[in-house]
């Protein structure tokens, strides 16, 4: 059977090739092997992502970020930035490498929906050993708005082809509040807010605590869409969405992509304690996040998938049956098991996301 072509709707591919210093354009093992000493990051010598792996993987399209959150008040469990313009300048760098990235044929960058169909065609018409060569295909969006010093940015961005912005990111941010603090938009987020709405940018609300969140739905008119985001009944914390919300994105025509970091698949990860083993934690666990998505929606129409893979963590953070971005296409398998049709894994594979955007690009 033909592997299912998979968009994934959340990889930070260029703060791997610029922070974490990893060539993707190496084989898997090879990037492994040349970090194995490395103890600087706990996901040294585990990455799960290359570029050969995503092309194994039928991987043919994603969504790929930007991120630089600034550092408020030495809030440290996620490192930052020490001022905006710092941030910004971290984002160009990243820019630069996707712009290297494509000009070595690894890349082509999706900025609308004529671009969209170009790169679904070709990769479809491919044979495999021809997709073994392909550009993968990429949409560029922002995780944590903090790098934007000015709204004039927001509009310089959009020329150089940001589609999706996370106004938030992890603690209080310039713009909103995200995971692990509360409050609500500020002055400078709604305006940030008008903007995209103004630009047609899709807004990312994964990230956003609570109260941002809610201000979020209630000011913003535009496609919003949750990235990378998993279920607050299965897993407790302020990271994950409650039934409410996603019933509230589900309302306003949104897609779910599902996570694969183990501490947000299963409850009580301790992160450097908890093992994919201790936790018997395998692929099956996802599953039972999709359902309940799928079952508060009555369809199977608005979730799909956000990896997150190499987001900061590697394979000691996946589940056992993940050891490579590849492994992905296990999913429809598991999906079948659990009495879902075809039309429906298709649908989460890359169907949902897609009609999202053909919809959001489409005004």
């Amino acid at each position: 059977m033909e592997p299912n072509f998979i968009f994934d709707a959340h990889l930070d591919l260029a703060m791997n090739a610029i922070e974490w210093n990893r060539d993707l354009t190496r084989p898997l093992p090879d990037i492994r092997a040349a970090e194995a000493h490395l103890k600087d990051k706990p996901d040294r010598g585990h990455n799960t992502v290359s570029f050969a792996e995503m092309r194994r993987g039928n991987i043919g399209l994603c969504v790929a970020t930007q991120i630089a959150r600034v550092e408020h008040n030495d809030w440290s469990p996620v490192p930052g930035w020490r001022s905006p313009q710092q941030a910004w300048a971290m984002t160009q760098a990243q820019l630069a490498w996707y712009r290297a990235m494509e000009e070595a044929g690894e890349l082509v960058q999706i900025r609308d929906g004529a671009g969209l169909e170009r790169h679904l065609t070709g990769w479809e018409t491919a044979s495999p050993a021809d997709r073994s060569a392909k550009p993968i295909g990429f949409i560029l969006s922002l995780e944590g708005a903090d790098s934007l010093v000015t709204l004039q940015h927001l509009e310089r961005a959009w020329e150089y082809g940001l589609r999706a912005v996370g106004p938030a990111h992890y603690g209080p941010g310039i713009y909103a509040n995200g995971t692990n603090s509360s409050g609500g938009l500020n002055a400078r987020g709604r305006e940030l807010l008008r903007e995209m709405q103004r630009l047609g940018l899709i807004l990312d609300a994964t990230h956003l605590c609570d109260d941002a969140f809610a201000d979020a739905m209630d000011a913003f008119d535009g496609p919003v869409w949750a990235s990378h985001q998993n279920c607050r009944s299965l897993v407790p914390h302020n990271r994950q969405w409650s039934d409410e919300q996603i019933k509230l994105l589900i309302e306003r025509g949104g897609v779910l992509g599902s996570v694969f970091d183990a501490w947000m698949m299963v409850p009580d990860w301790q992160r450097g304690a908890t093992t994919p083993e201790s936790a018997g934690l395998k692929l099956e666990k996802i599953v039972e996040h999709i359902d309940r998505i799928c079952q508060i929606a009555g369809n199977a129409r608005h979730v799909g998938i956000g990896s997150d893979l190499d987001g900061g963590f590697g394979a000691e953070q996946t589940p056992q049956d993940l050891q490579s971005i590849a492994d992905l296409q296990r999913l429809p398998a598991l999906l079948r098991a659990r009495g879902y049709s075809e039309e429906d894994i298709t649908g989460i594979a890359h169907g949902n996301f897609l009609r999202f955007l053909h919809e959001a690009w489409a005004v």
